[in-house]
């Protein structure tokens, strides 16, 4: 997780992915976390890493003060990720 995880509405982590993708912060929903461990410092998700890496890229200077980013994130999780269980249903 990454220093601007508190900084976005509670259902989203933000989640630096490293060198995986090139060092991109991701925005994750909340709910997508099976697990956390704490030792190797990883988060399990119940997404593929093509998930990952289409998840909506974090812009710490749009999420509070763009209204229209924010309606773009919500609407990207409603209609892209249709998980059992509810997870599409952001």
């Amino acid at each position: 997780m990454d220093k601007h995880s508190d900084e976005v509405d509670d259902s989203y982590l933000v989640v630096d992915t490293g060198v995986w993708i090139f060092g991109k912060e991701v925005l994750i929903p909340a709910r997508a976390v099976t697990r956390i461990d704490l030792e190797e410092q990883t988060l399990h998700l119940a997404l593929s890493k093509e998930q990952v890496k289409d998840s909506p890229e974090f812009v710490s200077d749009k999420h509070l003060a763009d209204r229209q980013y924010r309606e773009e994130i919500g609407q990207y999780y409603r209609t892209s990720w249709p998980f059992p269980g509810g997870m599409g249903g952001f």
